[in-house]
């Protein structure tokens, strides 16, 4: 059992917490280390070819020429993930460590242990953990939950953890399809499992696991100008999801196709291409 964790990184060459994911790695032989440099305009991809270079066999980095939001960063990764043969599990956790390790790990022992989940993601808002936050972030968040909630209408407490982790056969039905915003792609992934498991069913495939320590760290990469725009993104979401057919349930071909756009950096394997669109 290995597991591939993407994490993408804009303009994270002050934040990044280099030491923690060295000894992370360093220790982990069944993980391995996706780094998604999503046109940083700092020295990211110096900071992150360094943490590399320390464990090539085990850390890759996927080099995104231009800035194109989280959500279309993380489909990089899991997209390279999937055609690396030896990865099982795939997840994304967020360049501060806001969830630590000792949470993802757990979350992917509850995956590895219940052959009838194809997901398991994390949340803030259960059990008695150490989960840091502001008044207003937090505010904000309870406003934000209530239209996902409306436009879900699944009993899911928190979408927007940043911390998932999916069973590999699963990765092509989440993350096939180019998503339609820059930072609601978790939404996006569970309206394309409930279309394709159903209402009823999709809640036995998925489960929430409570964090046992989550902090809001500053320097949001999420501006005041995306905040507001929230209620549109996601009501485009609902629109395109329920009353087209852009996003149809099919079985897609996952595969990389050769083109120019980004460069990936595994050990001793230097692979220049873009993901097909």
């Amino acid at each position: 059992m290995k597991t591939g964790i993407i994490i993408p990184c804009y303009n994270e060459e002050k934040r990044i917490d280099t030491a923690a994911f060295n000894a992370f790695i360093q220790s982990h032989e069944d993980y391995h280390l996706c780094f998604v440099n999503d046109g940083s305009k700092d020295n990211t991809l110096d900071v992150l070819n360094t943490m590399q270079r320390e464990t090539p066999s085990r850390v890759s980095i996927v080099d995104v020429k231009k800035n194109a939001g989280k959500a279309a960063a993380v489909r990089s990764g899991a997209r390279y993930l999937f055609n690396r043969e030896d990865i099982d599990y795939i997840g994304f956790i967020d360049a501060d460590l806001s969830t630590d390790f000792k949470d993802f790990k757990k979350l992917v022992d509850t995956l590895h242990n219940n052959d009838e989940l194809t997901m398991v993601y994390g949340s803030r808002g259960k059990g008695e953990g150490q989960i840091e936050r502001n008044v207003l972030r937090k505010l904000f968040s309870q406003i934000v939950k209530l239209f996902i909630f409306m436009i879900l209408g699944l009993p899911i407490e928190d979408t927007q953890c940043g911390a998932k982790v999916f069973k590999r056969d699963i990765i092509p039905l989440a993350y096939d399809k180019q998503f339609l915003t820059r930072w609601l792609f978790d939404v996006e992934i569970f309206l394309r499992m409930k279309k394709h498991f159903g209402r009823k069913a999709i809640m036995n495939k998925m489960y929430e696991q409570p964090l046992e320590r989550w902090v809001h760290m500053d320097d949001s990469k999420l501006g005041f100008k995306d905040a507001i725009q929230i209620p549109v993104m996601l009501m485009s979401i609902w629109y395109s999801y329920n009353l087209t057919a852009q996003f149809a349930v099919t079985a897609p071909q996952f595969q990389l196709a050769v083109n120019d756009g980004f460069e990936v950096y595994a050990g001793d394997v230097n692979w220049e291409g873009r993901m097909a669109a």
